[in-house]
């Protein structure tokens, strides 16, 4: 067994070998009691209480019986399937806020530099916004203790920002303008965690969405943006799912449902103590004669799925990019009075033709179920497209044109997309390991804000950016930290290095959907996208009959003439 292995198992094989002492040791005292303990642990309804208690009355020294339970949780659900999980009480909050639309906080975006907050944003209408505090501040006190040069991590920033609505905390910044330490006293408030990262309209008004996650807000979210998109006369919408590892089924249900005519099946779930349930559109979709194209790749997980395949098995849309990543199990919440929860599988859905997309796992700890992703890379999957091996016994076909569609492992998309490998060099390589391209950007856009702030759009920005050769400014920032200047290879490498570069620029000046925007101009599935869309070509189309081998021609013709 290799060490990766080991230390993956250390903590189930300490949680075995405990309870087999424990268990020798109460078969030695059973003998020394005449049985009575045993008696107890065999005749108990719930047998781990029993083991508990037993633990706790005899055991020989004092244990700390909540610390075991909480350890043990993890490993009770590991042995159910890859996704039932426990979350600790404090982490509730953290996983909950990001689907439910808000958390209460003060209102940044920050990055962690050389040991210092950095704001990057400060969210419009937010606490700290109202306070004064500004993109390009440092916070280096928090309530009076210092706050920076002291190994401060990402978890304990949130910690010490984060906080019950209502609640004050006192932040000493640095502020490039200032001399003296500027103190601000903020009061917490309820700050919103969108879903969707950018949503505008191209230049010939095809609109774009990016969804990051289906929350209790993207539906609201979304019938904004295609408020805005019609009122401007939007031609066809493509929704990047890319990345998107899911999250509530019923946000999923009522994005489908505006794309859907009325009495389509969206999704159907069932399970051994979960009767049938099955989703239908209502006919109130407000795009239902919209051309439509969304992007998948391995990333694209459970709800993400359920939408592409409701789109997919109703012939309503084109999917473009990679296969998605094959989560079709249906998780339900389940709180403890401490304040902890569970995530426990209840339920396999199926999209509209009856497949299941769940792909094949083993129950307890699946290490080839945990590793797919990098199986699929290694066998060329993300390349190519005919790495992909369809298994003919999970074969469905779509509702209205009878298209061939595959369950037992992901959304394969009607037009493969693969991975850009394009500039990809060791030099390139080395900048992305090495995190001096981000580093480069953060210090760039930091110290040139006022400037760059000019700028309001991302080809003005762009423009300028062309002109200060910052491209070039990188490499030697680079070649400073030790990465060895290679002409050849940044030659080879220059557009990717170039585009990178730039978004993160116009990520830290103009914010995320600006980045996006940019980054979409040169991105491979977005313009095969927008391709589909100009040539409308956006709706599904029959498959063509497939010619006949000549085994199957000789085998007819035998029959005829018999």
């Amino acid at each position: 067994m290799n060490s990766m292995n080991f230390n993956r198992f250390t903590p189930f094989i300490i949680s075995v070998s405990i309870a087999a002492g424990i268990v020798i040791g109460i078969s030695y005292t059973r003998h020394a009691t005449g049985g009575a303990l045993g008696g107890i642990i065999s005749t108990s309804p719930t047998k781990i209480n029993a083991l508990l208690r037993v633990i706790t009355d005899q055991y020989v020294d004092t244990v700390n019986i909540p610390q075991i339970i909480e350890k043990a949780m993890p490993q009770i659900l590991g042995e159910l399937d890859p996704h039932s999980t426990y979350i600790p009480a404090q982490n509730l909050e953290e996983v909950t806020s990001e689907l439910e639309g808000s958390f209460s906080g003060i209102g940044i975006q920050f990055t962690i530099q050389e040991d210092t907050i950095h704001v990057n944003s400060v969210i419009a209408g937010g606490p700290s916004e109202k306070v004064g505090l500004l993109p390009g501040d440092r916070i280096v006190t928090v309530n009076d203790s210092l706050f920076a040069g002291i190994g401060i991590s990402y978890e304990q920033v949130l910690r010490n920002l984060k906080g019950a609505k209502g609640s004050h905390v006192k932040l000493g910044v640095k502020r490039a303008s200032e001399q003296e330490l500027l103190e601000f006293d903020i009061t917490r408030g309820d700050i919103p965690q969108n879903t969707i990262d950018a949503a505008y309209l191209t230049d010939d008004n095809y609109g774009v969405i990016q969804l990051t996650k289906f929350g209790r807000t993207s539906h609201i979210e979304l019938l904004n943006a295609i408020a805005r998109f019609k009122h401007k006369g939007c031609k066809g919408i493509i929704v990047d799912l890319r990345g998107n590892t899911g999250g509530y089924m019923e946000a999923a249900v009522r994005i489908a449902n505006e794309f859907l005519p009325a009495n389509e099946l969206i999704v159907y779930a069932q399970g051994e103590h979960y009767p049938r349930t099955e989703e239908y559109a209502n006919g109130s979709g407000s795009c239902q004669d919209m051309p439509l194209v969304i992007l998948t790749d391995e990333g694209s997980a459970s709800a993400s799925e359920i939408f592409a395949g409701a789109i997919q098995d109703n012939d309503r849309g084109m999917i473009v990019g990679r296969r998605s990543f094959g989560k079709g199990l249906v998780q339900q919440p389940v709180e403890f009075n401490d304040g902890s929860a569970i995530r426990l599988t209840i339920a396999r859905y199926y999209t509209p033709s009856g497949r299941c997309i769940q792909r094949p796992y083993k129950s307890g700890n699946d290490y080839q179920y945990e590793m797919d992703l990098l199986t699929r890379y290694e066998h060329g999957e993300y390349f190519s497209r005919d790495s992909i091996k369809q298994d003919e016994s999970v074969r469905y076909a779509t509702r209205k044109l009878g298209r061939s569609v595959y369950g037992g492992g992901g959304i394969m998309p009607d037009i493969f997309v693969p991975q850009d490998t394009i500039g990809i060099t060791s030099y390139w390589m080395e900048l992305r390991r090495s995190q001096l391209l981000l580093q480069f950007a953060f210090r760039y856009s930091d110290n040139n804000r006022a400037l760059l702030s000019q700028y309001k759009t991302e080809e003005e920005l762009t423009k300028y950016l062309h002109r200060q050769g910052v491209v070039e400014q990188l490499i030697r920032f680079a070649q400073s930290k030790g990465v060895k200047r290679r002409n050849i290879l940044i030659q080879k490498s220059y557009r990717i290095i170039e585009n990178n570069l730039y978004t993160n620029i116009i990520h830290n000046i103009l914010g995320t959907e600006a980045a996006i925007k940019y980054a979409n101009q040169s991105d491979p599935t977005v313009l095969e996208a927008l391709k589909l869309l100009r040539d409308n070509e956006a709706y599904p189309q029959a498959e063509e009959p497939q010619a006949l081998s000549m085994q199957d021609e000789e085998r007819i013709n035998s029959f005829q003439i018999k």
